[in-house]
C-alpha cells in the first residue's frame, strides 16, 4: 500500500488515518525515524508502560548479559 502526503513549510507530514489505525499510532505517540539504504523508515516507540514485562521472556540471557557488562566496565576501570 503506498500513499503520498505533502510536507508543509514547517516540515510537518500527516499521517494517514489508515496507518495510525494500523499500527496503533495515537496522539502525543513518539515516532522514531530510521535511516536505511533504500530510504526513511518510521516507527512508532511503544511507551513505558507498554514494555512492562517484554523481557520475561528473556530473562536469564539478560541477566547474564547484564552480569557480563558489568564485569567489563569493572575490567575497564581497573585499567
Amino acid at each position: 500500500m503506498a500513499m503520498t502526503e505533502t510536507v508543509t513549510s514547517k516540515s510537518m507530514v500527516n499521517i494517514p488515518a489508515s496507518i495510525r489505525e494500523r499500527y496503533g499510532i495515537k496522539e502525543r505517540d513518539r515516532i522514531v525515524f530510521l535511516e536505511t539504504d533504500q530510504g526513511a523508515v518510521l516507527l512508532r516507540v511503544p511507551p513505558l508502560n507498554e514494555c512492562f514485562g517484554s523481557g520475561r521472556a528473556h530473562r536469564e540471557e539478560l541477566i547474564r548479559t547484564v552480569r557480563e557488562l558489568e564485569a567489563e566496565h569493572r575490567r575497564e576501570a581497573e585499567k
